[in-house]
């Protein structure tokens, strides 16, 4: 007998579990929500997790954050969503928050920064877990390997732009939908073994009767998410800039947080003067080891450019609540705005056949991020290489990190300990290093 869809109250402290453990970036988190939903509660189908990620990489902003918003949504409705949503974002932003603010009165974190280390190496090894996973689900046949291949060598090797690389993937699977449909989606796109999948089957019109609240709750959303910058704007001054820069990079930020630093970086830096190159790089530094999304690094700049603008402590908080608020309204927008008529193209040949398309070069994307990632834990200085390459300085390669890396990967390949047990090791581990061998 299959798993009964969970309760609203249980559905939330899973995701509040995961909301605390996104560690590592949207690979890592993808993984995170994929193990706790699919894997481990046979909640949602593996077909129907594929069909909501895509459609998220097809949005503007943070793609885990919003997949985890699309999949709450699916099984509690508007109230599911924002729940899940939420609890995504709210950890890693008191954190965040938190960190802004030692930073700003002391300059540096280095026992928090000692602490994270070994939870990066232990990220790395649940991000080639995930792409091991994945892979092995979604590239069934020759054309979606050639999709994955060319999609990690398009965004590794050349720089080519995120939303080419993915509409041209769905571009292929438009046009080839049969080779896809014997693939990673299946027949119809679902999994009668999964609790969301035997609902819809005994109600085929659940999906029909929960559309309508989410397309109300999509336009509050952007009617929340507008009045801030329309009222702000006429009056100028730090907060009207904060307001459009953020709102800007909402509807910008495809590809995710690594796509619009270097933009955020310029204008933050160059054009306002919120903060200095190295400490936009720090702020990078405590987004990348805390959990959340990547783009929580966006608060520590409007906790920066409201601390030293807007004169104290109140305008940094003001500001930083104010770049969450344009920064992650949008995300809830789309979603109950376009996840009803997503879950509509299941049965649609053509549509089907573009989303699993997307899905091959979304296995690409995911090992092109783990590839980053691990590339900077690992190593401490980049190299220019040939066309968009960044390639490590074999000299800077990091023994400790390395020696954790490979502890991490015992432990969950070989041990089989689950997630808390080995970030807990990691983290104790890596703490015990650097203050052994700082």
């Amino acid at each position: 007998m299959s798993p009964a869809l969970p309760s609203f109250a249980e559905a939330l402290r899973v995701w509040a579990r995961i909301g605390c453990l996104s560690f590592g970036g949207p690979a890592a988190q993808i993984a995170m929500l994929q193990r706790e939903v699919v894997d481990s509660r046979r909640w949602v189908s593996d077909a129907r997790f594929l069909h909501a990620l895509n459609f998220c990489m097809l949005l503007p902003g943070p793609e885990a954050t919003q997949l985890a918003t699309y999949l709450g949504w699916l099984m509690h409705g508007v109230r599911g969503g924002v729940a899940a949503g939420l609890l995504f974002i709210l950890p890693g932003a008191v954190v965040i928050l938190a960190l802004s603010a030692v930073y700003a009165a002391l300059g540096g974190v280095p026992l928090v920064a000692a602490l994270f280390f070994g939870l990066k190496c232990a990220v790395l090894v649940l991000v080639i877990e995930a792409l091991l996973r994945v892979a092995r689900r979604a590239l069934r046949g020759a054309l979606p390997w050639a999709l994955a291949v060319a999609a990690f060598l398009a965004l590794f090797v050349f720089g080519v732009p995120f939303p080419i690389v993915v509409l041209g993937a769905g571009a292929v699977g438009l046009a080839a939908p049969g080779v896809f449909a014997n693939g990673g989606h299946g027949t119809a796109g679902a999994d009668h073994g999964s609790a969301l999948d035997r609902l819809l089957l005994a109600e085929p019109g659940r999906i029909a009767a929960m559309s309508g609240a989410a397309r109300r709750a999509g336009l509050v959303a952007l009617a929340l998410w507008v009045w801030p910058v329309a009222l702000l704007m006429p009056a100028r001054g730090v907060f009207a800039d904060i307001a459009w820069l953020f709102s800007k990079m909402a509807v910008v930020t495809f590809g995710g947080a690594y796509a619009v630093l270097a933009y955020v970086a310029q204008e933050a830096v160059e054009r306002y003067g919120w903060l200095t190159a190295p400490e936009m790089l720090a702020g990078l530094g405590l987004a990348e080891t805390t959990p959340g999304p990547l783009i929580l690094v966006l608060q520590f700049v409007g906790f920066l450019g409201g601390l030293r603008e807007g004169g104290g402590w109140l305008a940094a908080l003001a500001g930083a609540a104010l770049t969450l608020w344009v920064t992650f309204l949008p995300c809830f927008a789309w979603i109950f705005l376009g996840a009803p008529y997503v879950e509509r193209l299941h049965h649609v040949e053509r549509l089907r056949g573009a989303l699993a398309g997307v899905t091959a070069a979304v296995v690409g994307v995911i090992a092109n991020l783990a590839l980053w990632f691990g590339l900077r834990v690992l190593f401490a200085r980049m190299m220019d290489g040939p066309f968009a390459l960044h390639w490590p300085d074999p000299a800077s390669v990091h023994w400790q990190a390395l020696a954790l890396t490979a502890l991490a990967a015992f432990g969950l390949f070989r041990l089989k300990l689950g997630v808390v047990p080995l970030l807990g090791l990691a983290a104790l581990a890596g703490l015990a290093l650097t203050l052994v061998a700082p």
